[in-house]
């Protein structure tokens, strides 16, 4: 997806969502005060997406390197990079609000799993300063870590249903609930979401919690068709890497909880754009009975 596409619908929406968005703040009475910003919304939301889908693994190299050098015909009033993350936070609540736009929804099959995203190594923990009473300690299969979580659930296409970020001490299973009501079906999860609570909670909601058992666990009767979705459950883990390897939503260079919230939703976005996302390409013929000769 060039620039220009992206920047084009990202104007779409801030011509809509600007004027509201201004007569909200004006009635809590925060009106803007001070000299107007240079760069329009529009444009630095565009430039914020658009580090995600560049290839880059650094926002300031991005930035100066490539933003700076190639693309001022596209921004003509471009600023200095250090004025530039000082606009950042001003588009955290733009870019949450275009993300929900951008999220998809249920198919009836659903992956559910949440991903560590650490905001420094383990050894400087305590003497962290940016994320203090923010970030916690969490475990995952990998092992500790300082940070947050981020609770995804996806449909069989790979496209994000509803997302939420929890301090790293959260149990997985309790932000279930507040992702669920957009959900019908099927929802596949491993054994971190094993609980008879949530089960039965997702029940009332028609959603069926397809889990593997524990080793201690009596085995119960599931449909061929469960027992094949359920090995498919790989497919979230698929989403996270690209996150976090094609986007760059994971890394502990972060110096305010403001711009790692708009780091962290600019690379939401740019995997919402991605033209291919992982998929189990799943057609209803795939599943329909042989016609009869």
């Amino acid at each position: 997806m060039s620039i220009v596409e992206l920047f084009c619908d990202v104007d779409d929406f801030c011509m809509v969502f600007e004027p509201k968005w201004q007569a909200k703040l004006l009635d809590m009475g925060k009106k803007g005060r001070g000299p107007k910003r240079q760069m329009v919304m529009s444009e630095i939301m565009s430039i914020v997406i658009h580090f995600h889908q560049s290839g880059y693994r650094n926002f300031k190299r991005y930035y100066i390197d490539h933003v700076q050098r190639h693309m001022r015909r596209e921004f003509p009033k471009l600023v200095s990079y250090n004025r530039f993350v000082e606009y950042m936070p001003s588009v955290l609540a733009p870019l949450l609000c275009y993300m929900q736009s951008r999220l998809s929804h249920s198919t009836g099959i659903n992956f559910v799993d949440a991903t560590s995203l650490p905001v420094c190594d383990n050894k400087r923990i305590p003497r962290h300063r940016v994320f203090a009473g923010l970030a916690q300690r969490g475990k995952t299969s990998m092992g500790w870590f300082f940070g947050f979580k981020l609770h995804l659930v996806i449909n069989d296409c790979g496209e994000i249903i509803d997302f939420q970020l929890t301090p790293g001490n959260v149990d997985d299973r309790k932000a279930v609930p507040k992702m669920a009501h957009k959900l019908w079906g099927k929802l596949f999860g491993d054994k971190g979401y094993i609980a008879q609570w949530l089960t039965q909670l997702l029940a009332e909601l028609d959603i069926q919690l397809i889990t593997p058992i524990r080793k201690n666990m009596q085995p119960l009767p599931v449909p061929l068709l469960d027992r094949l979705l359920a090995r498919k459950r790989a497919l979230i883990e698929t989403v996270n890497d690209q996150l976090k390897n094609i986007s760059q939503v994971s890394h502990t260079r972060h110096r305010s909880p403001f711009n790692f919230l708009v780091n962290l939703l600019g690379g939401l976005i740019a995997y919402s754009w991605q033209p291919r996302k992982p998929s189990l390409n799943l057609w209803h013929h795939d599943f329909a009975l042989p016609a009869l000769i």
